[in-house]
């Protein structure tokens, strides 16, 4: 795919309330949040009910034939979240009761599958910052 298509990747809204890591998934993967949900091993009940782990992520990215492993936030690797591709769970807090998890896109920014939280009519858009303190980064293994 060409650098530029990267670009113009349009943000994938979460259809679940706590859908967010299904829509990185399918970010990642070029396909749609249903196509995502279904890779995630019972995927529609928890995207409405518990939400996902960090390795159930990457056991979804895997099947793909990615390689991702999760690391904690911390000064070794704050730098690494900023690549391509890079998806992190932000903290819970008032804000985010549940936590939130965003993807790197090509375009330097945060794809964020629910931007409007807690509005009911879901929209995904892109962030130039994180809106809330990132604990974990899933990172491609180089």
């Amino acid at each position: 795919m060409l650098s530029s298509q990267l670009i113009s990747m349009k943000p994938i809204k979460q259809d679940n309330p706590l859908g967010c890591a299904v829509a990185c998934a399918a970010f990642i993967l070029r396909i749609t949040y249903g196509e995502s949900l279904n890779l995630f091993k019972n995927g529609r009940n928890k995207a409405n009910s518990t939400g996902f782990l960090c390795k159930e992520i990457i056991a979804v990215l895997e099947q793909i034939g990615f390689k991702y492993e999760y690391k904690h936030v911390n000064g070794k690797t704050k730098k690494k979240i900023r690549r391509l591709n890079s998806i992190v769970f932000l903290r819970r807090s008032k804000r985010y009761p549940r936590g939130h998890y965003m993807v790197r896109s090509a375009n330097n920014r945060w794809m964020d599958p629910w931007i409007n939280f807690p509005n009911k009519e879901i929209e995904a858009g892109y962030r130039g910052r994180l809106p809330e303190r990132p604990i974990y980064g899933i990172l491609e293994i180089e």
